[in-house]
């Protein structure tokens, strides 16, 4: 009997799930999280996890982990310092970059420039040349080079190195024997080069892609080893671990501390991961989910089971060109201030957090400003004395007291303050919504919409009011619900050329024979992690675009659609794509940019079993005790739910609170909430009920 455990970093909890291989049994487990090293938590949580559940560590064989250590170095600064080796003449691609200052007209006025990763005062020259069709036209001076990077070494603190040579994208012959001569003179640094990294066209992206690389890959590259050491340690020597891509798919421990790059989203894909997992199982292929924290929300739209992916990751200023699930994020979460500014009397919510210190009012922890949990207190929807099973001590009159500061400012009662701060926030996260459906032509109406994450669920009714998407589901274990993200997905990575072919010019045959050759690269990486050819999955991918426009569309294919239907298939599928976005379509012109193969290991029967009440129990046994909550301007008397003891044959009519262990759901008045087979709570308006779309 072996389990896998899915571990998810946050920045106040670590969240893990523990599920048996075998019967698809699940626990769960919140530990706090310990941002000096995070592998502290991590132990934590396993010693708890195990002890709570009665399992022997050592039967634990995977560990799929997301983790945020990428993410916090870029919006920290606090990543390694990077020297820089370029073509010669090109030293200047990041200062120079795309020519743009964000903001309006006078943008260029205020704009201030964050400092390179890779500073001009450690990038050098090399004296070679690469033709944009691959030939060489100027041979790498190697005798100029290394004088060059001893140089270099002299100015001293050098922890990572990137190279990146002009069109090594088509001939990386150059780039490698860089990298060779780098390691000589940089024997103990990580050397990242462009044509491994990220083998595109576009100088300037190239380049920050990769420095980005090697900006994060020492804190990487150590919190992995560190992490890996301690399991072998805790566990057993054969213990797997794998880290949560950006795009949603896993990479080893290994392939991760190469690339760390592709970690940057790994936190939010984890959720999206997650809530696939339990609404494909109950039959909802298309959602909109929103995954509410303590101080922002991420949203995204999934079709057809799958989760929009861009060819892209921004995180703050940093855009680098690295697959990631196509994650909109906005400042409103559990933590976020309510204020009122003086000049215009108007009430605001964040995006200013309280975070963990001082946290909200209600927690106790030296927080005084109102925030939204401290709003969700005083409305009642947050009942003092069940939050989180009593684990989590919550003080009503700190709430109370600030949110009435909230109320004078305005010159409102307190009630009407507190609502107010509910409703600004959900419109927030409701026009963070329509980014991901209406602007990217779809109806939110058209889908079902998922609530989860610490404090999703107290809003996941009102968003479904705002956006007309029902059911409204609330999946199992929602607080931890990254953590089942990262333990039902599989190894994946991916291998990707620059095309720039017009379709029109393309063979079949010619492409098969191309993606089979990138088929072969990425699937080399899955069976040097021990994945055998056989167990390996594929999906192919083309950008195309319309000749002369600066943008493309990402296609998806399988080898079975190009055998039927060839080239033509890639063409059909970016014309309907281009017209759900911008209402119109061309008859020719179509430029494939780049085409690329993603490989996975196939996924493996596993059923995780949510906990789900005695099914002879009637609704009057899982009722905690009475309360009451403030909607629409008026107090409504309401029954708290003890979520584990519901099951499929009972419905639960609002107003009513669900508790469980890691967050709270409220049903409003006027609306029903069911379990379903899969354990996932679906509320639905009393009188329309709309079935999966």
């Amino acid at each position: 009997m072996g389990y896998r455990l899915g571990v998810d970093v946050g920045g106040t909890f670590t969240d893990l799930l523990l599920i048996n291989e075998d019967t698809g049994a699940t626990f769960t487990a919140k530990v706090p999280s310990t941002p000096q090293d995070s592998s502290i938590g991590v132990l934590n949580g396993i010693a708890r996890i195990c002890d709570e559940s009665n399992v022997n560590p050592q039967k634990i064989g995977r560990v799929m982990h997301g983790t945020t250590v990428a993410t916090n170095a870029v919006l920290t600064g606090k990543g390694a310092k990077v020297g820089l080796i370029t073509t010669a003449g090109y030293e200047d691609t990041l200062q120079v970059a795309r020519s743009f200052c964000p903001g309006g007209l006078g943008g260029w006025v205020t704009f201030v420039k964050k400092p390179l990763l890779a500073p001009l005062e450690l990038t050098i020259g090399a004296d070679e040349r690469i033709a944009a069709d691959g030939g060489v036209v100027r041979p790498l001076d190697e005798e100029k080079l290394k004088q060059s990077l001893v140089a270099l070494k002299k100015k001293g603190g050098i922890e990572a190195l990137t190279i990146c040579f002009i069109n090594s994208y088509v001939n990386n012959l150059h780039e490698q024997r860089a990298r060779e001569l780098a390691a000589e003179v940089f024997s103990d640094v990580p050397i990242s080069i462009s044509s491994d990294v990220v083998p595109e066209m576009q100088e300037y992206e190239r380049t920050e892609t990769t420095v980005v690389n090697s900006y994060v890959r020492p804190q990487v590259s150590t919190y992995v080893e560190n992490l890996q050491n301690a399991l072998s340690d805790k566990l057993y020597r054969d213990t797997q671990l794998a880290i949560l891509r950006s795009d949603g798919g896993l990479a080893s421990a290994r392939t991760a501390a190469e690339s760390p790059v592709n970690l940057l989203m790994s936190g939010p894909a984890g959720g999206v991961t997650g809530a696939i997992y339990f609404c494909q199982r109950a039959g909802y292929n298309n959602i909109l989910t929103f995954d509410m924290g303590g101080t922002s929300t991420d949203v995204a739209l999934i079709q057809n089971a799958k989760a929009r992916v861009r060819r892209e990751t921004i995180v703050g200023d940093v855009r680098v060109r690295a697959p990631s699930v196509d994650v909109r994020t906005v400042g409103a979460g559990g933590g976020s201030i309510a204020f009122v500014p003086e000049l215009t009397k108007a009430l605001r919510v964040g995006p200013e957090s309280a975070g963990a210190v001082p946290g909200p009012a209600c927690y106790m922890k030296g927080g005084e400003k109102a925030t939204v949990c401290d709003a969700n207190v005083v409305l009642g929807y947050l009942p003092a004395d069940v939050q989180l099973g009593g684990a989590m001590e919550i003080n009503r009159e700190a709430s109370l007291s600030a949110v009435q500061q909230i109320a004078d400012a305005i010159g409102i009662d307190l009630m009407a303050a507190a609502e107010g701060i509910v409703k600004v926030v959900n419109e927030s996260m409701f026009g963070a919504l329509r980014l991901v459906s209406v602007e990217q032509g779809y109806d939110p109406r058209d889908f079902a919409l998922v609530g989860f994450g610490g404090a999703g669920p107290l809003h996941a009714n009102a968003l479904g009011i705002l956006t007309d998407a029902w059911p409204v589901i609330v999946p199992p274990g929602p607080g931890v619900l990254c953590a089942y993200g990262d333990a039902t997905t599989q190894l994946q990575d991916e291998a990707a050329r620059t095309y720039l072919i017009m379709a029109a010019e393309l063979s079949d045959t010619q492409l098969r024979d191309d993606l089979h050759s990138l088929r072969e690269l990425a699937g080399e990486v899955l069976r040097s992690d021990g994945i055998a050819a056989e167990d390996q999955e594929v999906v192919y991918q083309a950008d195309l675009r319309y000749a002369g426009q600066a943008f493309q569309i990402t296609v998806d294919f399988s080898e079975e659609q190009l055998l039927a239907h060839g080239v033509g298939f890639l063409t059909e599928t970016f014309d309907r794509e281009h017209e759900q976005l911008f209402t119109f379509k061309l008859e020719d012109g179509h430029e494939i940019l780049m085409i690329r193969t993603v490989v996975r290991a196939k996924s493996q029967s596993i059923a995780a079993k949510a906990e789900i009440g005695d099914p002879e129990a009637v609704l009057d046994q899982c009722v905690i005790h009475a309360s009451r909550f403030y909607y629409e301007a008026q107090w409504h008397d309401a029954k708290i739910y003890d979520r584990s003891k519901l099951h499929p044959g009972l419905t639960l009519a609002g107003p009513a609170i669900v508790s469980e262990m890691d967050s709270t759901t409220v049903v409003l008045p006027g609306y029903l909430a069911t379990v379903d087979t899969v354990g996932n709570l679906l509320i639905n308006p009393t009188t329309t009920h709309k079935t999966n779309k």
